[in-house]
């Protein structure tokens, strides 16, 4: 029991008693009627965080004083308790509390939200607390009783499961109280790294060394030459899962070395299930000597007494996992459920030890693990061992770095945050396993990453660079048939491209849009510079490539005899011909190779997400330098012709106008004109209806445009204009002229005739006759029957002086294609003053969610975050598509 006092009070002011509370804990106060729980928690709780069972009582039957209505307030301020706790908040029960079935239920609350349970008992004097009842009317028996009651109490409180106890006797003792918050024991967001997380070690004392020494470390040692410490010469921390010890041939040293790093401020450590069986045996507890801990005995054995003891003291202070990194990471050894996350219980320490099993066991006799990390769906990036598999890989954010060292495999450490796979090899087998190392590690291709929950139902997605973005429960449902019946494989669709807005509409005669707009639009926003891209004539294509099979088997899981992909902005394969897509990504790949832009756009530590290391520096069997580097590229691009993918719209809609107007104009103008010859007065309408076959003419040389013959993939182009992605690096802030020069080199590079260069035009905002030349630009590109242009803020990912984003593209369209969409006679003077009036608020708003939206799945994939997290962006992106738009914009 803490923080009780059982000296005499004195006349001198009393000193400031410290009393520690955690910062997530069930707060119980525990005080007869009349001894100021409600004042005390009012001057140390925010109002929040205190559940009063007097104003639940008022809540559920209008009386504060209603005693009958006690059942039903407690049931409100358990439940309140309970959400509260489930969601990481402090909570402050003020009630009596002077009954032990009250207690029993509070801490059984906490138990079941694994929080510590916290006693403060106010232990005043009857005198005191009848007064103070007198006056709400409180009998004196009910004061007594309380106080009976409080007595049989004190001493047992901890062993109804309090674990801190603090006893204020007397007003002054109450009036001192100082309540301090105190940060859990597992509670290292503050650190932020970087980190050097290292596997299970197993007393494998020489290749923890050989891998510090890889990672940077400076190992000292003693005058005996023993390995006491490890520092790094830029402030790296590493960072231990557990298990350091037994089976191996250096238990002792392994820890002398690891307790040095600890002690010296070098190195955290969790305990791995081996040191909690080791420390057991070192209190002398009766633990059988199996599964290594024999040798570890008989290790010890040659060390002196302070070493042992110094080895069961380090043991029994530590702590069973560690959330980092502002929460972005969590270190256990065994794995650890998001709900277990920064929590204190015997059920969290359990399964941060031992992880949970299915209650079988395999043809080994060994317990059959449950796969947790399969349905993990948390922010925080996990990392753990205990489980040793023959290489190291990532699965929905979590990884396991156990990679067998003991068995003759290899001990891995993770850089964070770089995400970076560092290892050496084993000097030999120094234990024989029980059953061989798994053939596959957790995760890859054949674990399961998505799932059904992560895209039903109304979702909010956090974004980097627009916070929340909602989607409807009916727009996921729309994208739901749309992603389950004709998407590409959802392992290679990492993006999809927003939609684009419109420029304003134009007041300039004839024109329903006109650059003007868009360059006042962009000057307005506080950008000075822009850039004008030619807008093919094609479809939105997004292209994903990798340098060779290899590469997309290791980083997206593809089956055998594809390399990428090439898909429609709705995520469909843009071929039915699985072979012609290879065709276009081989042309792609040759053009990148030419170029040189594998390794000058990959990230330093390249494919960061999987790399893997030799002590010796050289590619492993697990490293994807040893299949083709581990390079792939993600483009945004055109796909020429339109007709490719659109020509049953240009067959059911745009031909068939083209027919009826082709069919029956010339007969009604022949009519018309005999009419005319005959002295039959119909000039207006002989005229209207010339007018009307010129603009259907129009209509159909505007659409013909789009449409040219292909055998196979000749004729086919792919017009590039933005690298998306390469890996470890999201390219999508990159300002468009480097892009564009990227491009240029591809276009230049291309040997097979596919690739087509995008015309453009940098453009001052602020310059009358730059504005006037990039008008002009874009008449010329229109006239020659160019569909149009983009313009987009040269510095690509651009904010307004508020902080929000910039749109980051407008689409300014010329008069003929927009006849395409519009209608033949959409330019007569009536239709057009019909059309201006056009709403592009809700265009626009849907353009920038989508694109933060674009942005966040770029950022996720290009930190190697899991499938199911960079297609929480990506099915928003396509849930959006569904929203109520007029097509035409």
């Amino acid at each position: 029991m803490t923080g009780s006092d059982t000296g005499t009070d004195t006349d001198a002011p009393p000193a400031r008693r410290p009393l520690g509370v955690p910062d997530l804990c069930l707060v119980v106060l525990v005080g007869a009627t009349g001894s100021g729980k409600s004042t005390f928690a009012a001057r140390h709780f925010t109002p929040t965080e205190v559940l009063s069972s007097d104003f639940c009582r008022g809540l559920v039957s209008d009386d504060e004083n209603d005693q009958s209505a006690s059942g039903d307030a407690f049931d409100v301020l358990h439940y309140i308790a309970a959400k509260r706790l489930a969601a990481g908040r402090r909570t402050v029960v003020d009630a009596t509390n002077v009954q032990p079935e009250a207690r029993a239920q509070l801490v059984k609350l906490a138990r079941e939200h694994d929080v510590l349970p916290v006693a403060i008992v106010l232990d005043l004097p009857e005198e005191v607390c009848a007064a103070r009842a007198d006056r709400a009317g409180m009998p004196r028996r009910v004061i007594q009783r309380h106080q009976r009651e409080l007595r049989r109490s004190l001493r047992h409180l901890e062993r109804e499961g309090f674990r801190k106890v603090h006893v204020l006797k007397g007003v002054e003792q109450v009036e001192a109280a100082e309540i301090v918050t105190e940060r859990r024991f597992n509670d290292l967001r503050h650190l932020t790294g970087p980190f050097d997380i290292v596997g299970d070690i197993h007393g494998c004392r020489s290749e923890l060394e050989t891998l510090l020494a890889r990672l940077g470390y400076e190992v000292e040692h003693d005058a005996l030459g023993r390995a006491v410490d490890a520092r790094h010469p830029q402030g790296r921390t590493a960072v231990f899962v557990g298990d350091l010890v037994d089976r191996g041939p250096d238990s002792p040293g392994v820890l002398r070395l690891v307790m040095g790093m600890v002690a010296a401020g070098h190195a955290l450590c969790v305990p791995g299930n081996h040191e909690n069986k080791l420390g057991r045996y070192l209190k002398g507890r009766k633990v059988q000597h199996s599964h290594g801990l024999a040798e570890t005995v008989a290790q010890l054995e040659g060390e002196d007494e302070a070493f042992r003891g110094g080895v069961a003291a380090f043991i029994e202070g530590l702590v069973s996992h560690y959330v980092l990194d502002g929460g972005a990471l969590v270190v256990c050894h065994a794995g650890l459920p998001e709900k277990y996350h920064g929590r204190t219980s015997g059920r969290v320490r359990s399964f941060a030890l031992y992880g949970d099993t299915t209650g079988e066991t395999d043809e080994f006799g060994l317990p059959v693990r449950y796969p947790w990390a399969e349905d993990y769906r948390g922010r925080a990036a996990v990392v753990y061992g205990h489980t040793p598999a023959p290489r190291a890989s990532w699965l929905n954010n979590t990884i396991c770095l156990d990679t067998g060292c003991v068995f003759g495999g290899r001990m891995t450490a993770l850089r964070w945050p770089e995400r970076e796979l560092v290892d050496v090899p084993a000097e030999q087998v120094w234990y024989e396993p029980a059953k061989p190392l798994a053939t596959e590690a957790p995760g890859g291709a054949d674990g399961r990453p998505l799932d059904l929950g992560d895209v039903t139902g109304r979702r909010v997605v956090e974004t980097r660079h627009m916070g929340r973005v909602a989607v409807k429960e009916e727009n996921a449902a729309a994208a739901l048939e749309v992603m389950s019946r004709f998407a590409a494989d959802p392992r290679l669709l990492p993006y999809l491209p927003p939609t684009m807005a419109p420029c304003a509409t134009s007041k300039e005669d004839g024109y329903l849009e006109h650059p003007a707009e868009a360059f006042a639009s962009y000057r307005a926003d506080g950008v000075r510079e822009v850039v004008c891209e030619e807008k093919h004539m094609g479809s939105r294509a997004v292209v994903l490539v990798c340098r060779d099979e290899a590469v997309a088997r290791e980083r997206f899981g593809t089956p055998e005899g594809v390399s990428g992909a090439v898909y429609t902005r709705t995520g469909r394969p843009f071929f039915a011909d699985p072979a012609m897509t290879e065709q276009v990504l081989k042309s792609v790949r040759e053009a990148v190779d030419g170029a040189g832009l594998w390794e000058e756009l990959a990230a330093p530590t390249a494919t960061a997400t999987t790399a893997t290391v030799s002590a010796a520096g050289a590619p492993t069997a697990a490293d994807p330098a040893a299949a083709g580097s581990g390079h792939w590229l993600l483009l945004d691009a055109e796909l020429l012709p339109w007709s490719l993918k659109a020509s049953g719209l240009l067959r059911g809609q745009y031909a068939a106008v083209g027919a009826a107007s082709g069919a029956a104009f010339p007969g009604a103008l022949d009519a018309l004109e005999a009419a005319a010859a005959r002295g039959v007065e119909v000039p207006d309408l002989l005229a209207r209806q010339r007018d009307r076959a010129a603009d259907a003419a129009a209509f159909t040389e505007a659409y013909r445009r789009y449409c040219w013959p292909v055998d196979g993939l000749d004729g086919v182009r792919l017009a590039p204009f933005q690298i998306l992605a390469a890996p470890g690096r999201s390219l999508a802030a990159v300002p468009h002229d480097e892009q564009l020069a990227w491009l240029d080199r591809l276009v230049e590079h291309d040997g097979t005739g596919l690739l087509r260069r995008t015309g453009r035009l940098v453009v001052d905002t602020e310059d009358e006759e730059s504005v006037a030349a990039g008008v002009r630009w874009w008449l010329d590109l229109t006239a020659a029957g160019g569909e149009g242009m983009v313009v987009k803020p040269l510095g690509a990912l651009v904010r307004k002086g508020d902080g929000r984003l910039v749109q980051p593209g407008v689409k300014c369209r010329g008069r003929e294609y927009l006849r395409i969409i519009y209608g033949p006679e959409y330019t007569r003077p009536e239709n057009l003053d019909r059309l201006r009036v056009r709403h592009l608020g809700h265009k626009r708003s849907l353009a920038l969610r989508e694109y933060a939206l674009g942005l966040e799945a770029l950022d996720r994939l290009a930190g190697g975050e899991p499938l199911w997290r960079v297609h929480e962006a990506v099915f928003a992106v396509l849930a959006l598509e569904s929203e109520p738009v007029d097509p035409r914009l």
